[in-house]
C-alpha cells in the first residue's frame, strides 16, 4: 500500500517514535493503523476480526508503559498484528505466517518486543506474574501487563495465576479484553469517569486513609465496605476479582483512548495486582466483520471492498466436515452419543450438530482439562461421548486423558483435528506428538485414517469400542476420496496392502499414504495402509517382513516415539530384524509456512519419500540412483 495513504504510521518504527506524538494525533494513528491493518490482512489472510479490535488498546499500551522495559504479554497472541505493527514489523506484514516471514503470533525470537511466546490460551496471566516477581527479586522497576480475552479467562490456568497474583508483591496489571459486551453510551461516558476516579491517586489514598481511620470501629469500616461495594456494582458487572486480591477497575470502552489513556496512566502510580476491564468489539471499523465476526476471525486473502465470497467451484470436502456430518448421522442413529468441544465449535465441524442436537451438544469453554473428566463422567453413566478436540489442545489434558478416561477404560472417543502440520499457524498447533502420547498410555488405542471416506469409517469403528479411541486426521482436505454414506465400520486394529511389489515395504500411517503410493510407482514397492498406530495389525506387519529385504514406515507425525517405533518395537519383540528407515516429522519445531511446501522440504511428498528410500536401500535392492529434487 502506498505510503501516502498512512502519513503517520509511516513515521511509527517503533513504540518511542509513538511517545513522542501529541495525544490529538492518536486518533488519526488509530484510523491509520486500523486501515493498514484491514488492507495487509486481506492480501496475506490471518486473523482479522480480533485484531481490528485491539486497534485502541495496543496504542494506548504502548503510549502509557515504556515498553519493552514494561512487559505486555498477549493472550492468546493472535490479536496483535497492531503490535507487530508498532514494533517495527510494519514493512514485513506481508510476509505475514508465511516461510520466513512474520509468525501470525508472538514469538521472543522475531522481537525484543514479544516479551512471551503465546498461541495456546491462557498463559498470559501466568508469565506476566512471573516477569514480575522477577523484576522484585531484581529490584527492577518495570511493570508487566497481561491482555487476556474473555474467552481465555474460561480456562483454569487462568484462574490459579489469578490466585496467585492477589498475594502477590509486584507491579502486575491484568487486562481483560472483553470483545462480548456492548458498552451502551450513556453507560460508557459515566465508566470513563469512574474508572479514571478509582484509578486515581485520590481514590487511592483517600481509601487506604479510610480504611485506617475506620479500623478502630469495625461496624463502621465494614459498612463502608459495603457501601463501596454497592457503589461499584452499580456499574461493575462484578467484583470477583477483588475477591482475587485485585483492585478492580472498569469496564471502560477500549475503543476510547481518552478513556483507555489517562486510566492507565493513572494505574501505573497505584500499588499491587491491578485489574483493567476493557469492553471492545471484534471487527471494530470493518462493518463486515463487526456483523460476522467469526467469518472474520481467520479469513484467507479476500477483498475488503467485496468481503468473503464463496469460492467459484466447490472446494474438496475436509477433514472436519467429514467428522461433522458423521457426528450428525451417528448423533441420529444412536441416543447416546454425546458431543463435546473445549470452545472450538466451528474448527471442529460442530455447528450443524449443535443446530440439530442441542441437548446433547457441549461446549466448554477454553477448559480441555475438563472437557476430557466431563466426558469421563458422561462415560460412567452409559453415554457415548465424542471429544472434539485439536490434537495440540489435547496436550493440555494429558493428566485427565491418562487418570480420568484410560484408567478407568471408559469409552471416550477423541476426534483429533489438525493431527500433523497446519501450514500457516505454525509450531503452537502443529498436531506433531498425538501418537507418541498416545500410544504409550494403557487401553488407549490411536486410529489413522488415509482419507476422507477411512475417515468416516474408522470414526464408526472407534465409536463401537467399549474403551478410549484416538482418531488423528489432518487439517484441510485430502486425497479427494469421496465419502460414502452409512456408518460402516472396518475392522478393529487391521490394516490392508494397497500396492504389492518387491524389495521395500513403505507402511504408511495416515493421509501420507498417497504420496506413498505414487513413491512406490518408481520404486516398484509393496505399500501397506495400517491404519491404526495402536494397536498394530501385528498379523499383517510380520508377513510383510517376512517377505520384504527392507522396510519404511511414513507419518505425520513426531519420528521418535512415534508409529515407526511401534513398528521397531514389534519386529524386536518378534525377533525379527529388519533394516528400517522411519520418514515423519524431524526432531524439531516446524515453523509456519505453505503445508505443502514443508511436506517437501522435509521429504514427506511422494518425490522426497522416493528419495529418502533410494538413497537408503538403493543399492542394496537394486532402486537406481537417488532421486534429486530441488526445494523451491
Amino acid at each position: 500500500m502506498p505510503n501516502s495513504s498512512y502519513p503517520l504510521l509511516q513515521s511509527i518504527n517503533d513504540p518511542a517514535d509513538l511517545r513522542r506524538l501529541p495525544r490529538p494525533k492518536l486518533d488519526q494513528l488509530a484510523a491509520e493503523l486500523r486501515a493498514f491493518l484491514l488492507g495487509s490482512v486481506a492480501r496475506t489472510g490471518g486473523h482479522l476480526s480480533s485484531n481490528l479490535g485491539t486497534v485502541e488498546l495496543t496504542i494506548a499500551l504502548h503510549y502509557v508503559f515504556n515498553t519493552p522495559q514494561d512487559r505486555v504479554v498477549w493472550d492468546v497472541g493472535h490479536q496483535t498484528y497492531p503490535h507487530k505493527i508498532l514494533t517495527g514489523r510494519r514493512d514485513r506484514m506481508d510476509s505475514l505466517r508465511q516461510w520466513g516471514g512474520l509468525s501470525g503470533f508472538p514469538q521472543r525470537t522475531e522481537s525484543d518486543y514479544d516479551t512471551f511466546g503465546t498461541a495456546h490460551s491462557s498463559t498470559s496471566i501466568s508469565a506476566a506474574l512471573g516477569m514480575a516477581m522477577a523484576a522484585h527479586i531484581k529490584g527492577e522497576d518495570r511493570y508487566s501487563v497481561a491482555v487476556i480475552g474473555d474467552g481465555a479467562l474460561t480456562a483454569g490456568m487462568a484462574f490459579e495465576a489469578l490466585n496467585n497474583a492477589g498475594v502477590a508483591d509486584c507491579k502486575l496489571l491484568v487486562i481483560l479484553n472483553d470483545n462480548d459486551m456492548s458498552i451502551s453510551p450513556p453507560v460508557g461516558a459515566l465508566n470513563r469517569y469512574l474508572a479514571q476516579l478509582m484509578s486515581g491517586r485520590f481514590y487511592s489514598a483517600a481509601r487506604s486513609v479510610g480504611k485506617t481511620v475506620l479500623k478502630g470501629a469495625p461496624p463502621l469500616l465494614e459498612l463502608a465496605k459495603r457501601f463501596e461495594q454497592q457503589a461499584k456494582g452499580m456499574v461493575v458487572p462484578a467484583t470477583l476479582f477483588e475477591k482475587f486480591g485485585f483492585n478492580y477497575i472498569g469496564p471502560i470502552d477500549g475503543h476510547d483512548l481518552d478513556s483507555l489513556i489517562p486510566t492507565l496512566e493513572n494505574i501505573k502510580h497505584l500499588k499491587g495486582p491491578q485489574f483493567l476491564h476493557v469492553v471492545t468489539k471484534k471487527g471494530q471499523g470493518y462493518l463486515r466483520a463487526e456483523v460476522d465476526p467469526v467469518a472474520y476471525h481467520g479469513p484467507g486473502k479476500f477483498d475488503p471492498a467485496i468481503g468473503l465470497q464463496s469460492p467459484s467451484t466447490p472446494p474438496k470436502q475436509t477433514f472436519t466436515q467429514v467428522f461433522g456430518q458423521w457426528l450428525c448421522d451417528m448423533a441420529l442413529n444412536d441416543p447416546r452419543l454425546v458431543g463435546i468441544t473445549p470452545a472450538m465449535r466451528e474448527g471442529s465441524g460442530m455447528v450443524e450438530f449443535e443446530r440439530r442436537f442441542p441437548e446433547r451438544y457441549f461446549d466448554v469453554g477454553i477448559a480441555e482439562q475438563h472437557a476430557v473428566t466431563f466426558a469421563a463422567g458422561l462415560a460412567c453413566e452409559g453415554l457415548k461421548p465424542v471429544v472434539a478436540i485439536y490434537s495440540t489442545f489435547l496436550q493440555r489434558a494429558y493428566d485427565q486423558l491418562i487418570h480420568d478416561v484410560a484408567i478407568q477404560n471408559l469409552p471416550v472417543v477423541f476426534a483429533l483435528d489438525r493431527a500433523g502440520l497446519v501450514g500457516a499457524d505454525g509450531a503452537t498447533h502443529a498436531g506433531a506428538y498425538d501418537i507418541p502420547y498416545l500410544r504409550c498410555i494403557p487401553n488407549v488405542s490411536v486410529a489413522c485414517p488415509a482419507d476422507e471416506n477411512e475417515c468416516r469409517q474408522l470414526l464408526s469403528t472407534a465409536f463401537a469400542q467399549e474403551h478410549p479411541v484416538a482418531v488423528r486426521y489432518p487439517r484441510g482436505a485430502g486425497a479427494g476420496v469421496v465419502v460414502q454414506p452409512g456408518l460402516e465400520t472396518l475392522p478393529f486394529g487391521k490394516g490392508e496392502i494397497r500396492r504389492a511389489g518387491t524389495g521395500v515395504a513403505i507402511l504408511a500411517f495416515g493421509s501420507l499414504l498417497y504420496p506413498a503410493l505414487q513413491a512406490a510407482q518408481a520404486l516398484n514397492a509393496t505399500v501397506v495402509n495400517m491404519r491404526w498406530a495402536k494397536p498394530l495389525d501385528l498379523d499383517l506387519l510380520l508377513e510383510v517382513a517376512r517377505n520384504h529385504e527392507a522396510l519404511v514406515t511414513v507419518e505425520e507425525g513426531a519420528i521418535m516415539g512415534g508409529a515407526g517405533s511401534a513398528v521397531a518395537e514389534a519386529l524386536q519383540a518378534a525377533g525379527l530384524a529388519k533394516p528400517l528407515l522411519h520418514l515423519g516429522l524431524p526432531d524439531e519445531f516446524i515453523a509456519h509456512g505453505d503445508p505443502a511446501r514443508l511436506l517437501s522440504m522435509i521429504g514427506l511428498d511422494a518425490p522426497g519419500i522416493q528419495a529418502s528410500v533410494a538413497q537408503r536401500f538403493g543399492a542394496q535392492l537394486n532402486l537406481g540412483p537417488p532421486v534429486l529434487k530441488a526445494v523451491a
